[in-house]
């Protein structure tokens, strides 16, 4: 409890280190933002149950019921995967003649539409995890020039320059733990984000080639 409360008291304007707390809070600030705004994204608003969504199109796919499966993708067309299945639809739908060629191309497009989504500004997060450790580790540095100034300084007393050499080494024990309070919670949220943004593109690679295969094995 008293260690938060001198790490609270550290972002007083005017206490030894007060920059690089406040810095390091506004980096606290975006990662959080950044790390709610692409979780959303990719786990609930891109996400979707790929085997069971895939079984529904082969089945209507195989039968050639094209109209009930792009009803079926539109339904859900906000999702990563649907969307681009519905690209590679929309071409069978459109076009008399069809060829692997033609409805890969298809798929391709879609793909190169929604990866950049998917991936948009996820690189952020472990570029804020690094520069909250660079700014927790010049705090450090920070409060050691303080400590040691405070050692060599004249005309001082014992009990002044104890107080001083207690706030520098304080300085830099609290940003270097603030620092990396925030940057490992960070790293974790980009590794999870990074993945399951992998596992995505790796649905949509695995099921749009087979729904290719299906569909030009159709025709």
């Amino acid at each position: 409890m008293e260690t938060i409360l001198q790490i609270v008291q550290s972002f007083k304007i005017g206490a030894p280190g007060w920059a690089f707390m406040w810095l390091l809070l506004i980096v606290a600030v975006f990662a959080i933002a950044l790390t709610i705004e692409r979780g959303y994204y990719v786990t609930v608003r891109s996400s979707i149950n790929a085997p069971l969504f895939m079984k529904k199109i082969r089945e209507l796919v195989s039968k050639g019921k094209y109209k009930e499966a792009i009803s079926l993708c539109r339904a859900a067309k906000n999702k990563a995967l649907p969307y681009v299945v519905l690209a590679g639809l929309n071409k069978v739908a459109t076009t008399n003649t069809v060829d692997f060629r033609t409805v890969q191309n298809a798929v391709d497009e879609g793909t190169l539409e929604v990866i950049p989504k998917l991936q948009e500004r996820t690189s952020y997060l472990a570029t804020l995890a690094n520069v909250a450790t660079l700014l927790g580790l010049m705090g450090t540095i920070y409060g050691l020039i303080l400590a040691f100034s405070s050692v060599s300084a004249p005309g001082i007393d014992a009990a002044e320059k104890s107080r001083l050499l207690s706030a520098g080494i304080s300085t830099a024990m609290n940003t270097t733990l603030v620092g990396l309070a925030i940057a490992v919670p960070t790293l974790i949220s980009y590794t999870f984000i990074h993945n399951k943004t992998l596992r995505i593109i790796d649905e949509i690679d695995e099921h749009t080639v087979k729904l290719v295969n299906l569909i030009t094995g159709n025709q």
